[in-house]
């Protein structure tokens, strides 16, 4: 999935503070990133909410873009580091004690699983025991069909890299899929 084919002078307009267009990049992205966050934060995190928060992030420092052209990585990169930094707030409220955890209400969370089948939820639990690293690279790679070059441009690393980390993650996930119970055809381990 990518975004929507963007018009040439959208992005620049946008960068430039054109609030109209602004708004129209926003709505372009936001399924992009909400897709993102729904497969990258776990379970822990709220994906709207995250989302959201990318979104305004975006919207905030659209001016510091510097070639449109990598507007797509550009945005994987504000929302990996902000998944990343409310994961960590998470894992840090789970140890001190007295802080609240603002999540999903059970509602929320219960809504969207059952709208998902088995063999999904089976599929997202096992991704989300996976490192966020190796999750970034089959999200990227086998949920979005995106290439080892774009992978690694996503994801500031060499080609060599992403093809080696994704063995690793592949393996990683074959293991934890077969714990998970799903079919052991489902997912190709190269050897």
């Amino acid at each position: 999935m990518s975004t929507p084919a963007l018009a040439p002078n959208l992005v620049e307009a946008a960068c430039a503070g054109d609030s109209r267009a602004l708004d129209t990049l926003a709505a372009r992205c936001a399924p992009l990133v909400l897709g993102w966050c729904r497969r990258l934060c776990g379970p822990r995190v709220n994906a709207e909410d995250a989302a959201q928060d990318v979104l305004e992030r975006v919207l905030k420092r659209i001016h510091t873009l510097q070639d449109p052209d990598l507007l797509e990585p550009w945005l994987f990169g504000i929302t990996r580091r902000r998944i990343a930094d409310l994961r960590r707030l998470c894992w840090a409220h789970r140890w001190v004690p007295g802080l609240v955890i603002d999540g999903p209400s059970a509602g929320d969370d219960a809504e969207r699983l059952a709208g998902l089948s088995e063999l999904s939820r089976r599929v997202q639990r096992t991704l989300d025991a996976l490192p966020i690293r190796e999750r970034e690279l089959l999200v990227l790679v086998h949920v979005e069909g995106r290439t080892s070059a774009e992978t690694a441009a996503f994801l500031g690393v060499p080609v060599g890299t992403v093809k080696s980390r994704l063995l690793s993650a592949r393996t990683r996930f074959a293991r934890i899929a077969r714990r998970h119970g799903l079919v052991p055809g489902l997912v190709e381990v190269p050897r």
